[in-house]
C-alpha cells in the first residue's frame, strides 16, 4: 500500500470517527456540561496513550523542552479550544446550523495551506471544493432554497465558526511537527498540555455551572470520545496530514455529513430520502474532481 492510498484511508476512518461522535453527541445533548466532557474526554485518551507513550515522552523530554510552546499552541487549539468550544456551540444553535458552518473547515485549512505554505489551488480544484459545498447544502437544506435563506444565526454559530478556525490552525501546526518526535509523544504531549490546560475551567464548571454525574451513560460516552473520537482518530489525521498533505486530508472532512446520515438511518432511525442521496453523490463527485491532476 503506498503513502498516497494509506493517507486517504487514515483521513476517512478519522472522518468516520468524528461521525460517529456527532450522531452520539445529538443523542446525549446535555447530560454532560461542556467543559466537563471536554476534560474528562482527553483525559481518558492520555490515560489509554501513556502506557505505549511515557517513557519514549520521558526519553524526549530535551526535544519537548525545546520545542515546548509550538506544542503548547498546538494543544491549545487543537485540544483545549477546539472541541469545547463545539460543545458550547451545541448548546445554543440547531444541529443544520453546525453542520453548514462545519464546511469552512477544510477552506480555512486550504486557505491558511496557500497564505503559509504557498500551496497552489488549480482551477479544477476550486471546481470540485464549489461542487462539495454544492452537496453539503443540497443536504443542509433538504433541496429547498428558502430552507436555506430562513437559516438564523446565533451565538452558538459564532462559536462554531471559531472552532473550525481553530481546527484548521491546529492541521497547518500539525504539518511543523519537530521530526525528530514520534507520532505517539507528539500526541501525549499535546494532549497532555491540552487537558492540564483545561483543568482550572474543569473545576470553575463543577463549583460554579455543573457537575459531571458518573453514570453509565456519561461513563461509555467519555470512554468513546476519548479513546476513538480522540485518540485513534487524532493520530490517523495526523497521520494522513504527513501522508498527503493539509488540503488533500481537509476535502476528506466534507464526507462527515454522508458518515453522519448514514450512521443516523441505521442508529437514530432516521431516513435517508432522494435529497440525502442526491447530495450524497454531489458530494462524492466533488471529492473526486478535487482529486484530479
Amino acid at each position: 500500500m503506498n503513502s498516497q492510498t494509506k493517507g486517504i484511508l487514515f483521513a476517512l476512518f478519522a472522518t468516520f470517527l468524528w461521525s460517529v461522535n456527532m450522531v452520539i453527541a445529538s443523542g446525549v445533548k446535555g447530560h454532560i456540561p461542556p467543559v466537563g466532557l471536554a476534560f474528562w474526554r482527553w483525559t481518558v485518551a492520555c490515560i489509554v496513550l501513556a502506557p505505549f507513550a511515557a517513557k519514549r515522552t520521558f526519553e524526549s523530554l530535551p526535544i519537548l523542552k525545546k520545542h515546548f510552546w509550538y506544542l503548547t499552541l498546538t494543544a491549545v487549539l487543537g485540544i483545549t479550544i477546539f472541541n469545547t468550544l463545539i460543545y458550547f456551540a451545541g448548546k445554543t444553535t440547531s444541529a443544520v446550523n453546525l453542520s453548514l458552518i462545519a464546511i469552512s473547515i477544510p477552506l480555512f485549512i486550504i486557505i491558511l495551506s496557500r497564505i503559509i505554505y504557498k500551496e497552489k489551488v488549480s482551477n479544477i480544484k476550486i471546481a470540485g471544493i464549489a461542487t462539495i459545498i454544492t452537496g453539503v447544502l443540497v443536504l443542509i437544506s433538504k433541496g429547498s432554497l428558502q430552507a436555506l435563506l430562513s437559516i438564523n444565526f446565533t451565538t452558538g454559530d459564532l462559536l462554531m465558526l471559531l472552532a473550525c478556525f481553530f481546527f484548521a490552525c491546529y492541521t497547518i501546526l500539525v504539518r511543523k511537527k519537530p521530526q525528530p518526535l514520534a507520532p505517539k509523544v507528539f500526541l501525549f504531549s499535546v494532549f497532555s498540555i491540552g487537558t492540564a490546560l483545561l483543568l482550572p475551567f474543569y473545576i470553575w464548571e463543577n463549583i460554579n455551572y455543573q457537575k459531571v454525574i458518573f453514570d453509565s451513560t456519561t461513563i461509555l460516552i467519555t470512554l468513546y470520545v476519548g479513546i476513538f473520537a480522540s485518540l485513534v482518530s487524532f493520530y490517523l489525521w495526523n497521520e494522513a496530514i504527513r501522508l498527503i498533505g493539509t488540503s488533500k486530508t481537509a476535502l476528506i472532512y466534507y464526507l462527515i455529513p454522508i458518515f453522519s446520515g448514514i450512521l443516523a438511518y441505521f442508529f437514530l432511525n432516521q431516513a435517508i430520502g432522494l435529497t440525502q442521496i442526491t447530495s450524497m453523490g454531489i458530494i462524492i463527485s466533488g471529492l473526486f474532481i478535487t482529486a484530479k491532476k
